[in-house]
This record gives C-alpha cells, structure tokens and sequence, in this order.
C-alpha cells in the first residue's frame, strides 16, 4: 500500500492482531461463530499482508494474483453462504474490496505508477470507502450498548462467544478496510 512505513507497520500490526483474535474465536461452541470467526481470521491475515509498507516489501509479481484469487474464492463462498444471513454479504463486500485492491497494486506493481492513473478517487473506491465508513459507524454504535449491558464480563459465555469481542474484531477490520482504501 502506499503512505507511509510507520502507519503502515501500525496496520499490519492492527490486523494481525485481529486475524489471531479470530483465530481464538473459531474455539467458540456456535457453529456459526466459528464459520464467521474463520473468514474474519482470513481476512485480517490478508489485510496484514497487503498492508506491509512497499518501502519495506516489494512482494513479487505472482503474489497480487494470488490474492486476487484467494479473496475471489472467499468471495464466492460468502456468496454461497449469503442465502443465510446479512452478515455474510458483509464478508462478500469484504472478499470484493480485497479482490480490488489485489488488482489495483498488481496494476501498480506492473506499471509503476499509481493504480488509478492520475485520475482522483474512482467510484469504485468511492462507494467502497462509503460502505465500509458506514459500517464502521453503525458497527460503533453497537458496540456501546452491548459492553455496557453485559457489563464487560460476558455474563456466562464462552471466551470465544463474547459478542462485544466479535464486535470489536468487525470494527477494527472496518477501521483498517478504510484506512486501506484511503492510501489506495
């Protein structure tokens, strides 16, 4: 990603701190936590990826590709799986976001100049900014009312079923998303 190396590394760091936070999820006892746990631990795993510095990093030619299609096929799966729930068509604009910026850095990597050829902000990124903005918003608001109603101890549920956890690890994911595109 562009910008600079310090946020850069603060990004990775945010995000592979929420992939393992994830990864911790998936021991929940809900089998539909621990599918969603899954496919958030993917992708702060490959937002930690993309957002190492390219100062620090040059990745090589095949590896935006390959992400393409890793998040492509994650995308075809919350595709499958929207038939049962709003949440997985949040993990397709997810998958979809990602695809786009595989894309967009392979573009870049190839020509060397910026993905987007000079031209401002295209309105894929613009929607997708404003999607993920939006989530982040509604996502915050909540995460208040659940901390404070379960009183921050969970009231009897498993580590990994914690919804104000979850919650957070949504959040942050959000947060670095459009953090990610900003520098796109």
């Amino acid at each position: 990603m562009h910008g600079p190396a310090s946020s850069g590394w603060l990004l990775v760091a945010l995000c592979a701190a929420t992939g393992a936070h994830c990864l911790l999820r998936m021991r929940s006892h809900v089998v539909e936590q621990r599918r969603a746990a899954g496919g958030e631990a993917l992708m702060g795993f490959g937002m930690a990826v993309m957002a190492v510095p390219a100062a620090v990093l040059t990745p090589p030619g095949w590896a935006w590709p390959a992400l393409a299609v890793v998040f492509g096929a994650a995308g075809l799966h919350a595709l499958w799986t929207a038939r049962g729930g709003a949440r997985h068509l949040h993990h397709l604009m997810g998958a979809g976001a990602m695809v786009y910026m595989a894309v967009t850095m392979a573009a870049t990597a190839r020509g060397g100049a910026h993905g987007h050829g000079g031209a401002g902000v295209p309105l894929l990124t613009g929607a997708l900014l404003l999607y993920f903005t939006a989530y982040v918003l509604a996502t915050g608001v909540r995460l208040v009312p659940v901390a404070s109603a379960t009183g921050g101890a969970g009231a009897g549920a498993g580590w990994g079923d914690r919804p104000e956890l979850a919650r957070a690890c949504r959040l942050s994911m959000g947060i670095a998303m459009v953090a990610m595109l900003l520098t796109l």
